[in-house]
């Protein structure tokens, strides 16, 4: 009898236990308009915990749970939010619904913006105007909703308006998202211009801001499209530094897949990797906006989620402060060691919007932490989470910049990290981030906060090398003009490159950094050329080691080591090789690829005779070891823009 029960109670637990095993659950999320179609971009939430997933561009999802009794949680912006109880199913499917939020004056703007040479204001010259009160949106954005006054924008990108910056109307709401102007870099002759200087940039933002409009059936205003910041979003297999630099060069030359004629300069930068345990501890200062303009699902509860899993990571050397701003700037947690992740979770879930938006006020008295709790040796950084819109307090470009450059003066590095749109505010936090001696990432789903604040983490946080610059010297007998793809915003003048005050951009431990040089080789006719006439005074007259050389050109490097003041120099030539692309590494393949979409995105008008199909050829053949689906995602996104 005794046996007979011992038995029974080893079944039950045995019951119980498999009803607390972690499951797998996949499944596929639809709109309940538009005849089912998927939904990219869904955030999908284990409730109760920061564990999500984000669907993909089918709308397919898979996430591990803790156990069969575990609600999901699906919502997506314009969607009404869905809460599901697993119930011991390893599939689920879900119809979400559009929501009936009231939207006081909405635009709809058509694909078709073309970039232009000047800042301008994105309007459509063909308006109708709704007289219904109760009119559900539908189309290529998948928004719904009931709508007042509404104005539906049909055109195909005509009437531009110039301004200060580039604002663009969301299908969302009325508020503007605002962007600095790019004018794209034109070919430059070697004859008058042998040098070509900038400044790194290891930013992220622009690709997963750009994924977002493209989720939503959108195509990105043109200024949102910063080349190099797509690029540089993927991660490339280069070798690692061996030599006294924490940096290691790499560069393939080969003909350029949109003009048969001319080359593609590829060069690859690769920082020291350092893995996480062996990065020196940190001091963190979460910088939090709580202001009214945080509220929406995309924001404030996507940035508490996305912070659990940075301080989920907190090793016991590692300590948190966190301050939040809205109409006051506070300290809602006090320096906390990583060994207290529970106390560090429950004052972020304590977090809640409302009021106006004192930016200033919140970057001095984080800065101020940072300094206070000042760790030698570590990282010490702030980083700030906000939909970028600054209105009270020091709120202009300007203010805010001359801030962080005084700031930055102590030693306290600056991450910021973007949220939601409708009134984002791109321009501001990429100057904030570009003085701050920083990084800047845009969080569109929990996947993206997983990759930035987690997969990245000692890349986006532990600083190896500052104020690295790149110069070229073109060969003159080689190269008859050439332009850098992207960059624009991170151009320096040539005598800056040995002038150690200027600023320029950081390399974390472990980041690689990529740029595109399109060349014109001597003795090909080009459209883009812009002769200056014959010189009196100068001459294209070489060195013999030079010429005999088979350099194309030459690369030097500046960098400062993270404490120091005083820059390092080192040069590496590049040969001039002959290669068709198909021989090519698929590293070089698919920055190419990845460069072409963006200037196809920007109607950019160096490339022609080239479509959508060029890059899915040369991005599917050049995927590679694909960690994390990143590329795979990067070839989806194009076939839905396609």
């Amino acid at each position: 009898m005794k046996a007979k029960i011992l038995f029974m109670l080893i079944i039950a637990m045995a019951f119980i236990q498999l009803g607390h095993a972690q499951i797998t659950i996949t499944g596929t999320v639809t709109s309940a308009a538009d005849d089912g179609m998927p939904l990219p971009g869904v955030t999908i939430m284990e409730k109760g915990t920061s564990n999500g997933t984000v669907s993909d561009m089918n709308g397919a999802y898979s996430i591990i749970v803790q156990d069969s009794t575990s609600i999901l949680l699906f919502s997506f912006m314009g969607m009404n939010t869905a809460e599901l109880p697993a119930n011991g199913k390893k599939v689920v499917d879900i119809q979400l619904a559009s929501s009936d939020i009231a939207i006081d004056d909405v635009v709809v703007t058509a694909f078709g913006i073309k970039r232009q040479s000047k800042s301008m204001s994105y309007s459509s010259t063909t308006t109708s105007k709704a007289k219904s009160n109760n009119i559900i949106i539908r189309g290529n954005s998948s928004l719904g909703g009931k709508v007042s006054g509404m104005e539906i924008n049909s055109s195909k990108g005509t009437g531009f308006k110039k301004i200060e910056k580039t604002k663009v109307k969301n299908e969302i709401g009325k508020d503007n998202e605002s962007y600095s102007t790019i004018n794209e870099n034109e070919f430059k002759t070697v004859k008058s211009s042998p040098l070509s200087t900038f400044s790194i940039d290891v930013d992220r933002a622009s690709y997963s801001n750009v994924r977002r409009f493209i989720n939503q059936g959108q195509k990105p205003p043109v200024d949102a499209v910063r080349i190099e910041e797509m690029i540089n979003y993927f991660s490339y297999d280069y070798p690692e530094p061996e030599g006294n630099h924490p940096i290691a060069v790499y560069s393939e030359i080969a003909a350029c897949p949109w003009q048969v004629k001319h080359k593609l300069l590829h060069i690859g930068l690769q920082g020291k990797k350092i893995s996480t345990e062996k990065l020196p501890p940190s001091n963190i200062v979460f910088l939090i906006d709580v202001s009214g303009s945080m509220s929406e699902e995309n924001k404030l509860p996507l940035l508490k989620e996305g912070f659990k899993f940075l301080v989920n990571n907190l090793r016991e050397k590692d300590k948190v402060s966190i301050v939040v701003y809205a109409g006051a700037a506070g300290m809602v947690l006090a320096p906390t060691y990583g060994t207290d992740k529970q106390k560090i979770i429950e004052a972020l879930d304590k977090l809640q919007s409302g009021g106006s938006t004192a930016g200033g006020e919140g970057i001095n008295l984080a800065y101020s932490i940072a300094k206070e709790n000042f760790i030698e040796n570590g990282n010490n950084r702030v980083i700030l989470a906000t939909d970028g819109d600054f209105n009270v307090g020091s709120s202009s470009d300007n203010e805010m910049e001359r801030l962080i450059e005084e700031k930055r003066k102590d030693g306290i590095f600056l991450t910021c990290l973007g949220f939601g749109m409708g009134n984002y505010k791109d321009s501001k936090m990429e100057t904030l981030a570009d003085k701050g001696n920083g990084n800047y990432a845009y969080i569109d789903n929990i996947e993206e906060a997983k990759k930035t604040l987690v997969s990245e983490f000692g890349s986006t946080l532990f600083v190896i090398a500052k104020d690295v610059k790149l110069q070229i010297e073109f060969n003159p007998l080689k190269v008859q003009a050439y332009r850098l793809i992207g960059y624009e915003n991170r151009l320096l003048n040539d005598e800056d490159f040995d002038n150690d005050a200027k600023d320029a951009g950081e390399m974390g431990a472990g980041h690689t950094v990529t740029a595109l040089y399109e060349i014109i080789p001597v003795g090909v006719e080009s459209e883009f050329i812009k002769s200056v006439g014959d010189l009196k005074y100068q001459t294209n007259k070489v060195s013999k080691d030079a010429a005999n050389s088979g350099e194309m050109a030459n690369l030097s490097i500046r960098y400062k080591e993270p404490k120091s003041v005083k820059s390092i120099k080192f040069v590496t030539p590049i040969q001039d090789v002959e290669k068709s692309i198909e021989n090519c590494s698929s590293l070089y393949r698919f920055s190419a690829s990845v460069a072409l979409f963006g200037m196809l995105l920007c109607d950019s008008k160096l490339v022609s005779n080239v479509d959508y199909q060029t890059v899915l050829q040369l991005a599917s053949n050049s995927k590679g070891i694909d960690n994390g689906g990143y590329r795979n995602e990067f070839i989806e996104l194009v076939k839905r823009v396609e």
